[in-house]
């Protein structure tokens, strides 16, 4: 199930912008077969160190400056800044150690159609040990707690505990983010969840009135508001950008209507380059 929901439904959305904006037809819910000129070939959408999505069509050198990039909240920009300054050094240290589970995150999570920059949740839960236990019997590199992890088909006793199976726990942790997605169709939301369980979030909907995270936060465990801080600061450390699971759905929404709108510009600029091409003639 999980492998046809291609990066969800933000990706999804994003996609049908882009094919109504360049007359292509593609299948609702299935992947191009090979590359095209706005849809990245996996389904999924890939940033450049500067933000910028790669599957973009640039003709000119003006369209790569003026494309529209992911930008960091400004709830949270001033932590990312300073969180990246004090503990760079210590990231990368931990980022070169952490090479090989990376890896097995990305092929999992690739493997499923779930965005693989989701692997540095796991980074802030556990610093990537395999063997982490927390004061509440999380495990893993997941963190996942015993309940969890047996509703995730992961077997836990005593003598055998697959929590610490990176592949296993792995596999049991995006079908839970996938359901978590399900249930909020946020990315934002499902991380804040996973970290302070469904209930709270509900919680904090229904008192604050709002499905927008930064409208509802305050409503959080102080943990959970830190958790989310974290988790958007080392993926602009180590991606050196944000992307779609740094974004609230609005965000989301707000951020594909300015690429298809500069999309739309580029083609009308290149229209008009044509036109007078043929008229000078």
């Amino acid at each position: 199930m999980l492998k046809r929901k291609l990066y969800k439904a933000g990706f999804i959305i994003s996609s049908f912008i882009f094919m109504a904006v360049t007359s292509g037809s593609i299948p609702a819910g299935k992947r191009p077969a090979a590359p095209s000129p706005v849809i990245h070939k996996t389904g999924m959408h890939h940033f450049d160190s500067s933000g910028l999505c790669t599957c973009l069509p640039f003709t000119t050198p003006d369209g790569m400056v003026n494309a529209p990039r992911i930008q960091v909240n400004k709830n949270v920009a001033g932590f990312v800044k300073k969180y990246n300054k004090e503990n760079g050094y210590f990231l990368d240290k931990a980022k070169n150690k952490s090479i090989r589970y990376f890896n097995i995150i990305d092929s999992v999570f690739t493997e499923l159609g779930m965005p693989p920059e989701l692997k540095y949740l796991a980074f802030i839960e556990s610093g990537m040990k395999h063997n982490a236990i927390s004061w509440v019997g999380a495990v893993g590199p997941w963190a996942l707690m015993p309940v969890a992890a047996r509703q995730y088909g992961l077997t836990v006793t005593r003598k055998y505990d697959e929590r610490l199976d990176y592949y296993k726990s792995t596999h049991a942790a995006a079908t839970l983010l996938n359901d978590l997605y399900d249930k909020y169709g946020d990315w934002v939301l499902v991380i804040a969840a996973y970290n302070s369980g469904p209930g709270w979030i509900d919680k904090a909907i229904k008192l604050s009135g709002s499905r927008n995270y930064w409208a509802l936060q305050q409503f959080l465990p102080k943990e959970t508001q830190k958790h989310i801080k974290r988790f958007i600061a080392v993926h602009y450390h180590f991606e050196g950008h944000g992307s779609l699971v740094t974004m609230t759905k609005a965000e989301t929404a707000t951020h594909i209507k300015a690429v298809a709108a500069f999309v739309e510009k580029q083609e009308e600029l290149e229209k008009a380059d044509s036109v007078s091409v043929v008229v000078s003639k």
